[in-house]
């Protein structure tokens, strides 16, 4: 396991200090090394629990070394963390072997004078039965930073949004690990067939109860390399995504607009609720991203997308006028930091200009909706600057729309106090990730 942890020091570096994705990294250090399924399983979980965990490890590190974290050089501080993290999360490695592997570890990274440090706060640690103290309860936003390992400032920002039994619950969801979500391919099978198909591959399936034709996989391994996958009978969508587009109600021979579009999955999905009939207009700004949509495309056996590069917030980007149009806007992803762990460690300017820029997003593409037609506005973040301020601002300053009520599938619970046009999602375990949508009408100037 030695190189592997290598491995996972080297992942973690470029994630926490040269700003690298984590499941980007994550894979491409396994593709990069060949790594066998037992390999692979470790280091995700190495890689991920130092991640989502490293504020607490920090203040573990603190209460055994003279030497303050943040004063502490950062591949030495890496691999403290990762031995901290395997001491206390990872049952099956023994405290032993977490000390003696982490001073190697630093001289195989050319930390060769950090070695004695990193054995003493090791050693320590295990010598003192690893225990460490939390922040007094009472102090409850350095409570919760610490304990959850997520910045003060989000831990008030939701305390103050919604309340401190929801913020638990998002919190408590931060480190889950989400569940992997497919979304059937109807015009090629169904969700019956597809299951049975994916348990006789030897996956676990189970059914997700309030989305017609969404599954839970796990027990996959490479997705890609699923027959059925290859046949085009599904794609991967989060069942909070695949409840937004579900939402947009979409009929076959409709014009929809989807202006923030990749990686692809609410395209791709009205496309089928279609039937393959009607128009999808999809677009993203990179080129990259809208070459993954057509070939998703191409492999679901879907015709009626049209895929192409499109700045949402350039006015002379003309959007074809459409019966329905989705403004899935760019935000600060704070919904889904279980997937990606590193978004937590953003600064709190993060948010500063993204509300005029989901705002400018709405308002220029608003304009191509015809009378009559449904417009959906979603974000996959938890902040009331990127969600529901940006909605009441777009009503009261466009009198030619009107809230939707959302028509909620059984399963799906209200935990906010908000108006019925809009939904928050809370990352629950074992549910969606967090996400926010709202429905508007054209009506017309009233």
């Amino acid at each position: 396991m030695s190189d592997v942890r290598k491995i996972a020091f080297n992942t973690i570096y470029r994630v926490l200090h040269e700003q690298a994705y984590s499941a980007l990294a994550l894979n491409s250090a396994i593709k990069d090394n060949n790594l066998n399924s037992l390999d692979s399983s470790f280091l995700s979980h190495l890689v991920y629990g130092v991640i989502e965990r490293k504020i607490l490890l920090d203040h573990i590190i603190s209460q055994y070394s003279k030497i303050k974290p943040k004063k502490i050089e950062n591949k030495t501080l890496v691999i403290l963390e990762m031995g901290i993290y395997q001491i206390l999360f990872m049952d099956k490695v023994p405290d032993s072997a977490a000390v003696n592997e982490s001073v190697k570890l630093s001289k195989k990274v050319g930390s060769y004078k950090s070695s004695g440090f990193i054995n003493a706060v090791l050693r320590n640690f295990v010598r003192n039965d690893t225990k460490y103290s939390l922040p007094d309860e009472s102090e409850k936003l350095e409570y919760l930073s610490v304990k959850y390992s997520c910045p003060e400032y989000l831990c008030e920002m939701w305390l103050s949004q919604y309340g401190e039994k929801n913020t638990l619950i998002i919190l408590e969801g931060l480190s889950d690990r989400p569940p992997l979500t497919i979304r059937v391919n109807s015009l090629k099978t169904t969700k019956e067939a597809l299951a049975a198909e994916l348990v006789n591959a030897g996956l676990v399936v189970q059914n997700v109860d309030y989305l017609d034709n969404a599954l839970n996989i796990s027990g996959t391994g490479s997705i890609e390399n699923l027959k059925s996958f290859k046949d085009g009978k599904f794609y991967v969508q989060d069942s909070a995504s695949q409840l937004c587009s579900e939402l947009l109600n979409a009929e076959e021979g409709m014009t929809v607009c989807d202006v923030c579009a990749a990686p692809g999955g609410k395209s791709l999905y009205n496309a089928i609720k279609m039937n393959n009939n009607g128009h999808v207009y999809s677009y993203d700004l990179f080129e990259h991203k809208v070459n993954l949509i057509n070939e998703s495309s191409n492999r679901l056996g879907i015709e009626i997308i049209d895929a192409n590069v499109r700045d949402a917030q350039n006015k002379e980007y003309v959007l074809p006028v459409c019966d329905r149009l989705l403004c899935d806007v760019p935000c600060s992803g704070f919904g889904i930091i279980r997937r990606k762990p590193e978004i937590r460690y953003k600064k709190a300017t993060i948010i500063d200009n993204l509300p005029q820029l989901q705002y400018s997003i709405l308002c220029i593409n608003a304009d191509k909706l015809s009378i009559g037609g449904v417009l959906v506005y979603s974000t996959c973040t938890l902040c009331d600057k990127e969600n529901i301020d940006i909605v009441s601002r777009f009503l009261a300053e466009h009198p030619d729309f009107e809230p939707y009520p959302l028509e909620l599938p059984t399963g799906i619970k209200r935990y906010v106090d908000e108006p019925e046009h809009v939904l928050t999602l809370l990352p629950h375990r074992g549910l969606s990730d967090g996400f926010f949508i709202a429905r508007f009408k054209k009506v017309g100037h009233r």
